[in-house]
């Protein structure tokens, strides 16, 4: 628990999102935490703890879209899970944002919330996916260009 306290908002940013249009997030916490519980031993590094959640997380949420493929259906209990610690007047803008991180290939989603939302490095995200950093460079400019056509194409009064 000391070492999950300080990374709390953090992890649960990242399921916040993540999880959107998938499932609840605050179930994906929990998947997340008992299996961090049960693989505890294997973490070998403090320091590592909030990548050593993220990489069980981002396992999870692999594992459910293998077993059940599934198109995004953003209802209106999902959209009400939307962090809302923001000011009411981004609240759109943050949902229509989530909404177009949904829509990303699973690489870009996952660098981008890891890097954008997160603050991981380039180098811990590397780790976490076990790739190179130019491929986690690779996925952030080609998420970005992805995610800029996606919210230009998005009229603002949709829903």
């Amino acid at each position: 628990m000391m070492m999950y306290e300080p990374v709390h908002n953090s992890f649960e940013r990242f399921c916040r999102a993540k999880a959107i249009g998938r499932m609840d997030f605050r179930d994906l916490m929990n998947d997340t935490l008992l299996i961090a519980y049960q693989k505890f031993e294997s973490l070998q590094s403090e320091k590592a703890f909030l990548s050593f959640l993220f990489g069980i997380c981002i396992r999870l949420i692999s594992n459910k879209n293998r077993k059940k493929r599934e198109v995004f259906n953003l209802d209106s209990e999902v959209i009400n899970n939307i962090p809302d610690d923001t000011r009411p007047a981004s609240t759109t803008e943050v949902q229509l944002l989530y909404r177009a991180i949904a829509k990303l290939p699973t690489e870009q989603q996952e660098s981008i919330l890891l890097f954008e939302i997160s603050g991981f490095s380039i180098k811990e995200i590397a780790a976490i996916h076990q790739v190179s950093e130019s491929a986690v460079k690779k996925r952030l400019q080609r998420g970005r260009e992805k995610l800029a056509q996606l919210l230009l194409e998005t009229p603002i009064n949709s829903k």
